[in-house]
């Protein structure tokens, strides 16, 4: 019970955190409804079981390999480059809002699921969160492979709950605005994760 409580207070100390991640969370959303917006969610939680099971089964080398300065500089060149960009492509790029939401297109909804693959994955603080988990539970508590499960299941079923309900609060939020605020929205979501993407390069350099 306790891992279960553990779990769920570490997914929700992800889930209050007004990152890159929230906002492609939330743009999609609003931009494109549930369902995109579920697809962004889904290449996240991919990115995030992926670094788990790696972590979990190679933990003493990726702790290594984390704790390589070129490490994060490189992880935080990629990830600050890739916030640029989508950001630019908010900024650029105008929402066809007198359209309906799009019935289901394979090929565009695997581009919303590799944007939230890419967002997270390359986010150095990714691996830093759930190697600092691995490392202070797997390898300082020794918990064994049942009891890993139930820790890092209780933590994704938290975050997978929080972003879905994000996504479906933007859709809410869609019905009530004009489409002069979803194109501010999305021209202020640009700007955003341009500011996250230079603050993540800059703050690589600091740490490197």
């Amino acid at each position: 019970m306790n891992l279960i409580l553990d779990g769920l207070l570490l997914g929700l100390t992800l889930a209050i955190l007004l990152g890159p991640i929230f906002v492609a969370l939330t743009q999609t959303g609003i931009q494109r409804g549930v369902r995109a917006g579920l697809s962004v969610g889904t290449g996240i939680w991919i990115s995030d079981i992926l670094v788990i099971v790696t972590a979990y089964f190679f933990i003493k080398e990726i702790d290594e390999i984390a704790q390589n300065k070129s490490f994060h500089q490189w992880m935080g060149w990629i990830g600050g480059l890739i916030l640029i960009i989508f950001g630019i492509i908010s900024l650029v790029k105008k929402p066809k809002l007198d359209e309906k939401i799009p019935a289901f297109n394979a090929k565009s909804y695997a581009g919303y699921l590799t944007k939230g693959f890419a967002v997270n994955f390359f986010n150095p603080f990714t691996f830093v969160f759930w190697i600092s988990v691995m490392t202070t539970y797997v390898i300082g508590k020794k918990i064994d492979g049942p009891d890993a499960t139930l820790l890092f299941g209780s933590i994704m079923f938290t975050i997978i709950v929080t972003d879905s309900l994000k996504v479906v609060l933007a859709k809410l939020i869609r019905k009530k605005l004009t489409h002069n605020h979803i194109i501010l929205f999305g021209k202020l979501a640009g700007v955003i994760l341009i500011t996250f993407g230079v603050i993540l390069i800059l703050r690589t350099n600091v740490w490197n």
